[in-house]
């Protein structure tokens, strides 16, 4: 196996998640709630904290993506045609995702809910 140097593997990595990005509708979607979140959050001047934990939160859901994606990507490789366990890899993958995804709404919630509350009240 060849050894890369550290600049190469960041390359790698990069391109790993430029594929997730450009490939995964999910992604893509995270994406643009993020910078929907980050412009509330700008507008209601959160906390360092607040920001913090809403950047905690963003990179749990894109890790989720990106690990998903990969377990898509091998198992696709790996096993072609349907398989029942294939399809387990992919659903819990795809649950994990979920998991993030539904913990990100309820701390967007409860960082965000009160401010914009006010704001409208």
């Amino acid at each position: 196996m060849q050894k890369i140097n550290r600049l190469e593997s960041f390359r790698c990595a990069f391109a790993g998640i430029w594929y997730t990005v450009r490939t995964q509708r999910n992604a893509q979607i995270h994406l643009i709630v993020t910078v929907i979140v980050s412009a509330i959050g700008l507008m209601v001047k959160l906390t360092f904290l607040e920001w913090a934990i809403i950047a905690l939160t963003v990179g749990l859901v894109m890790v989720a993506e990106t690990l998903n994606t990969a377990a898509e990507a091998a198992m696709d490789y790996a096993s072609p045609e349907f398989h029942p366990e294939v399809k387990i890899v992919k659903d819990v993958a795809a649950g994990a995702v979920l998991i993030a995804a539904i913990i990100s709404v309820i701390v967007g919630l409860l960082i965000l809910g009160p401010p914009i509350w006010q704001y409208f009240t």
